[in-house]
């Protein structure tokens, strides 16, 4: 049995509520506010999920006496349980890039089992021999709906997370689908929260990608090809977008399997990716551990 927390003292405190963090503690899943180095738990609250929107996360009091410090917690994907991941490629313009005279995007489906928390370790499945990296700005969905005006998108928006797209080129490039080099489990830092949109600058904000110090990918988000209201616009024509779902606005320029020659992850290299307003995600990259190589 899940040890329960003492008799919770609420409050609509002070503390800044503009960063959700998810994670584990001794008992169990919880949903909370970033306050400097700790998170302090919201009461009633144990998960962001579709049950879960934006209003109700604005309006939720705040347990202090579950505060924790962030070092003492487990964190979980900024967004751990979505019905939907929707991926965008080749949204960035850049040199050699064909997307940019194009009027629709390039989507694909990622899964719920992708993801992992913004300071987990990459995973090198043994089956691939070219993973690759792709800093990305993720979207997390507040405010449910089904054909939205690209007027009216952002009001869906909870806020904004940073991710990294790993993706297996190899797989990639074996079906003109795309979802066998993107749908591994475990393959999908998601953090480190959730940013309330209304705290970023996104027409100023920079994302930059870094393998062991070393500058891989720095562009500003103003050359996505198709913006985030756009983007919300035509993924809810297909299928109604819930809270928590996220979507995965493409990768800028710089990627491994662009390089001359190309270079991929492997085992000990340092992968961050960095986007102004919004956090830092930094991820070691490690072999897939033997235990989940197999199952019986």
């Amino acid at each position: 049995m899940k040890p329960e927390r003492p008799t919770p003292l609420i409050s609509d405190s002070t503390v800044d509520a503009t960063t959700w963090i998810s994670y584990l503690d001794e008992t169990g899943e919880n949903l909370g506010i970033r306050d400097a180095d700790t998170v302090v738990p919201l009461f009633g609250l144990r998960c962001l999920d579709a049950n879960n929107s934006a209003h109700t996360l604005r309006s939720a009091p705040l347990d202090l006496s579950g505060r924790r410090r962030l070092s003492d917690v487990t964190l979980l994907p900024a967004s751990p349980h979505p019905r939907n991941v929707i991926g965008v490629g080749v949204n960035y313009r850049f040199a050699g890039s064909a997307a940019s005279t194009t009027d629709y995007p390039v989507l694909f489906c990622k899964f719920a089992s992708n993801l992992v928390a913004g300071d987990a370790d990459i995973e090198l499945p043994p089956e691939s021999g070219q993973v690759d990296y792709e800093g990305e700005l993720a979207v997390v969905i507040g405010t449910p709906g089904r054909r939205i005006a690209e007027a009216d998108a952002l009001d869906h928006v909870l806020g904004y997370a940073v991710a990294n797209d790993i993706t297996m080129r190899d797989f990639q490039a074996r079906t003109h689908q795309w979802l066998p080099g993107k749908a591994w489990d475990r393959s999908t830092p998601l953090g480190p929260g959730i940013v309330a949109a209304d705290a970023v600058d996104l027409e100023h904000a920079r994302l930059r990608t870094t393998v062991n110090d070393r500058i891989v990918q720095d562009s500003d988000l103003s050359q996505m090809i198709f913006q985030i209201p756009q983007l919300i616009a035509i993924i809810s024509e297909l299928t109604i977008l819930e809270a928590g779902d996220v979507i995965l606005t493409g990768t800028p320029a710089g990627t491994g399997s662009r390089a001359q020659p190309p270079h991929f992850l492997s085992e000990g290299d340092i992968v961050t990716v960095a986007i102004t307003g919004v956090g830092t995600i930094n991820n070691t990259v490690v072999s897939e551990p033997t235990a989940v190589l197999t199952t019986s």
